[in-house]
C-alpha cells in the first residue's frame, strides 16, 4: 500500500466516524453499536497512521518503504503516547 492509498483510507475512516456520530445524534444508531463500530474505526486509523509514519521514516533513512506492513491491532494499540 502506498502513501496515497494510506491517506485515502484515513480520509474514508474519518468520514465514516463522522457519519456514525451524526447517526447517533439523530437516534438512528444505538449506543452499543456506535461504540463497537467506533472502536474498530479507531484501531484501523491507528494502524494506518502507524504504517504511514513508519513508511515515511524508512524514506527519510534512504530505505525502501515498500516492505512496510500493517502491524496487528494489539501491537499498535499497545503504544504509549
Amino acid at each position: 500500500m502506498d502513501e496515497k492509498e494510506i491517506l485515502r483510507r484515513i480520509d474514508e475512516y474519518v468520514s465514516e466516524e463522522q457519519r456514525l456520530r451524526e447517526r447517533y445524534q439523530r437516534d438512528e444508531l444505538g449506543r452499543e453499536e456506535e461504540h463497537r463500530r467506533l472502536e474498530r474505526l479507531e484501531v484501523a486509523l491507528d494502524q494506518c497512521w502507524d504504517l504511514l509514519r513508519r513508511r515515511r521514516a524508512r524514506l527519510e533513512a534512504g530505505e525502501d518503504p515498500g516492505g512496510t506492513e500493517v502491524r496487528p491491532p494489539d501491537e499498535v494499540e499497545g503504544y504509549l503516547q
